[in-house]
This record gives structure tokens, C-alpha cells and sequence, in this order.
């Protein structure tokens, strides 16, 4: 935990009256919400299954809504989606009403955007080979999709965004389906709000890289903008330009806001020159962890991740804790670095997949991508794995942004089994930061939202 000054220097306590206010479901760790907060929208309504990634998301969200927390607010928190029906969306509708005499969330208190991205276990490759025999349509996670849009016509916000993995497109819901099967009936369940509900929708599988993140990192974005939103805001949107394309009709932005930046730009000041002295020793220090930064931040990149007092040489570094790596480990991780990256053949394994992180990208894009499994990569100058904070950077998370739970885990208590009905997993810290959305991502998406929203005549707190 950053310590309290530290808090207070970084973090916001209080949200003025000309907020925009946001519902997100499935919000994992917060990655979605975070980018969209630093773009002026403040989260009203949280909805989040794991216990592990709530406590991150509502961790980091000391912010007041209405002269009251928002993370000591259980009417405006909700642990299960298949909670949200009739009667608990008639409170939460009431809820708002009531904050919004206290704090102006619009006219007519309608909340500006609705976002969530499903949990994509079962559309994901590691996803596919982790649900064995189990047909997809039998997996509670593949019918989120159906509830989101459920939420969406009780709430009608003016904005929707429908967030997913790139294996989507390509998913089917049984080994005898047809690849495509899943998304073609996502993507109808969503353009029957078109005609039933009065929004127009346009989805696009979008790059993170080019919104400034470090990855390769394909997403699917589904956007509904409400008709008289879309109507107002022609100046901006183009909604006859194509009837499926996000780009061609401008409901999402075509690029970011900062360039991708070269991984030493990203974490060259989170080194620590007594760990490479460590792993080669096997003298490792309790806990083997860096507690302050080695030096001032100095990149673009590094100011924008450690603002305020966070960026000054000696302040305090959280999740630096690393990995007791074996002799044997350490060696082979040495070897690949001085090996450009290769594996010497003495260290060849048919289960050995680890990739050395290139300190630059040169002319190529991004070739990385963040996901649950912490060993994936080494970095390209200290033979080990990242730590949770590197991680965490790879997202574009900010270095104030703290995570709760367990650092690692492993087998079926993070993967769970689905052909023996256990669909509760374990979501340590690794795993919430791979599940995220980019921060950097998301932030883009939310300007974009809030350039539509001021010319449709909505502007924040109006």
C-alpha cells in the first residue's frame, strides 16, 4: 500500500457536480473504468463477480459520489450481473435519482455511458482449451453478453460499449457449430437495440497499439450510440457511412493519444541493479523486493505513470517484489539475453515458451501481449520475469494503482473446470492486470465518447 501522503498527492477525493456519469459491468480490476475516468467520467455503478478484482476496483475509488464513498456504497455495487433484475435495476435507478439531487448528473439523471466487457474465458484461446468437453452455450460466462444488453434496454444510456477478446469472431458454440456461431449471435443481440430500443450500433476489431499501449492486443468493441444522440451529434458521427463499421460511421477513434513507447522508456526506472546481483548469488533478501525508486522519472511515458510525488527519486514502489528464480533459471534467462532473445539449444524444452521483452521495438509493432501468465516473458536486461507493477505497466496502469489478492496462482484454481461444473476461479494480481482492459486504450475510447456527447448538446453535468 502507498503510504497516506502519498495517496492524497495521486489519487482523487471528492468528484465536482459536472461529472459524467458511467455504469461498468464486469469492470474486472478497473483497467475500463480507470481510462475512463481520466477522460472526466466518474463510475456510479459497479458490477464485478470476483471478490479479489472488486476489492482492486473499489481499492483504488476513494472518490465521493453524492457527499458519500463510492466504494462504501453497496446499493451502487453489485457482485453478481444475474443480480441486476427488474426490481434491483427499479433501485438502482432510485439510487441515482437520489444522488443526482445531490450531485448533477444530467437533467434527467441519465447516465452517459454503459460499458462491460464479458468475462472471454470461453472465447479466448487459452480460453478453448481450457473449457474441455463443455459445450460453450452451457459456460455462464457466454450468456453475460445477453444479460449486458438486458441492462442496456432498462437503462438506456446514451452511449453503450461492448468490450471483448478477438476470439470471439472466430468461437463456436459446440465442436460440431460453425466458427463465428458466438459473435454472430452477440452481435444481433446487440443490433436488435437498434431497432427495439432506438440506438444505432457499429462494432470494429480494434489494435491497442494504436492507442498508445505496448501490445499486441486485438480487441472487439461493440458501440451503441442513442439516435437522438447520434442525430446531434452529425457533425462528428456519420452514422450512414457504413451499417456495421465503427470507424467508417467515427464511433470510435481511429488512434490514441500518446505514441506506444520502447519498454526501456516504460520500465528502465524500475531496475534495480542489486536484483541481477541476487539472482546470480542466490542470495535473495526478505522479502526480495525494491521498496523506492531508484531514480526520478524521466520518460513521457514514466511522468505519466508516477505523477506527482511518485516521480521523484526515493519515493515508495509498490508490487516490486520478485521471483526467487533457480540457478538453472537464471542461467537459461542469461543466456537468452545475450542470446538476442533465442534459446541455446542446451536449454531447449518442449514446454519452454518464455521470450526475452526487446528493449525497443525499431520499426516493428508491438509483439507482446499481457496475459494471466506472469512467466510468459523475461526482461530484456535482468534475467528474471516481470513483477506485478512492470506487469501492470505493460497495461498502462498507473503506479498508484494498487491490486488485492494474491500475487500468483496456479492449475485449476485460476483456470477452474468447467466440465466438472467448477466455474469459480482464483484471480490473483497477475491475472486481473492480464484480463484488464489497457488503460491507455480505453482512455481514447472515453474522449472520443465525450467529444460526441458536448455536440449532441450533452455536455458534462448537463
Amino acid at each position: 500500500m502507498l503510504d497516506a501522503e502519498t495517496q492524497q498527492a495521486v489519487q482523487p477525493k471528492e468528484v465536482s457536480a459536472t461529472v459524467r456519469p458511467m455504469i461498468d459491468l464486469f469492470a474486472g480490476c478497473g483497467g475500463l473504468s480507470l481510462g475512463f475516468e481520466q477522460a472526466g467520467f466518474t463510475p456510479v455503478f459497479v458490477n464485478e463477480l470476483n471478490d479479489d478484482a472488486r476489492q482492486t476496483y473499489l481499492l483504488n475509488r476513494p472518490h465521493f459520489v453524492g457527499g458519500q464513498r463510492f466504494n462504501d456504497m453497496p446499493n451502487l455495487a453489485s457482485a453478481d450481473v444475474h443480480s441486476l433484475n427488474r426490481e434491483r435495476l427499479q433501485k438502482l435507478e432510485s439510487d441515482l435519482k437520489g444522488l443526482d439531487k445531490r450531485l448533477a448528473f444530467g437533467k434527467d439523471g441519465t447516465i452517459d455511458v454503459l460499458a462491460g466487457g464479458p468475462p472471454c474465458q470461453g472465447f479466448s484461446g487459452l480460453g478453448h482449451r481450457r473449457s474441455y468437453s463443455v459445450d460453450k452455450a452451457l459456460l455462464p460466462s457466454n450468456q453475460l453478453y445477453d444479460r449486458m444488453a438486458a441492462v442496456i434496454e432498462h437503462v438506456q444510456p446514451r452511449i453503450f460499449l461492448f468490450e471483448n477478446v478477438r476470439g470471439l469472431l472466430f468461437s463456436k458454440w459446440t465442436s460440431q457449430g460453425k466458427k463465428g456461431d458466438i459473435w454472430n449471435d452477440v452481435y444481433d443481440r446487440f443490433k436488435r437495440l437498434e431497432e427495439e430500443y432506438g440506438y444505432s450500433v457499429r462494432w470494429k476489431l480494434v489494435l491497442a497499439s494504436d492507442y498508445g499501449v505496448p501490445q499486441n492486443r486485438p480487441r472487439v468493441l461493440v458501440v451503441g450510440v442513442r439516435n437522438d444522440v447520434a442525430k446531434t451529434a452529425s457533425a462528428i458521427l456519420d452514422v450512414g457511412a457504413d451499417e456495421d463499421d465503427a470507424y467508417a460511421c467515427n464511433f470510435l477513434p481511429r488512434h490514441g493519444l500518446y505514441p506506444v513507447p520502447d519498454l526501456v522508456d516504460l520500465l528502465s526506472d524500475l531496475e534495480d541493479p542489486a536484483v541481477r546481483d541476487s539472482l546470480h548469488s542466490q542470495d535473495f533478501p526478505k522479502p526480495f523486493q525494491t521498496g523506492a525508486y531508484i531514480s526520478e522519472a524521466t520518460t513521457p511515458v514514466q511522468r505519466y505513470l508516477r505523477p506527482g510525488e511518485l516521480g521523484n527519486a526515493g519515493a515508495q514502489v509498490t508490487e516490486q517484489e520478485y521471483s526467487r528464480h533457480a540457478k538453472r533459471i537464471v542461467t537459461k534467462f542469461q543466456a537468452m539475453i545475450e542470446n538476442g532473445g533465442e534459446i541455446p539449444e542446451e536449454f531447449k524444452t518442449k514446454k519452454f515458451a518464455q521470450k526475452v521483452l526487446p528493449a525497443r521495438w525499431g520499426n516493428k509493432p508491438p509483439s507482446i501481449t499481457a496475459t494471466s501468465m506472469p512467466d510468459d516473458y523475461v526482461h530484456y536486461r535482468q534475467p528474471r520475469t516481470l513483477t506485478v507493477r512492470e506487469w501492470a505497466r505493460l497495461q498502462t496502469f498507473p503506479d498508484w494503482y494498487q491490486f488485492a489478492g494474491k500475487r500468483t496462482t496456479g492449475g485449476l484454481r485460476r483456470a477452474g473446470n468447467p466440465r466438472e461444473g467448477l466455474h469459480d476461479r482464483e484471480v490473483p494480481k497477475y491475472t486481473q492486470i492480464g484480463n484488464a482492459v489497457p488503460v491507455r486504450l480505453a482512455e481514447a475510447v472515453a474522449s472520443h465518447f465525450d467529444k460526441i456527447l458536448t455536440e449532441a448538446g450533452f455536455p458534462a453535468g448537463g
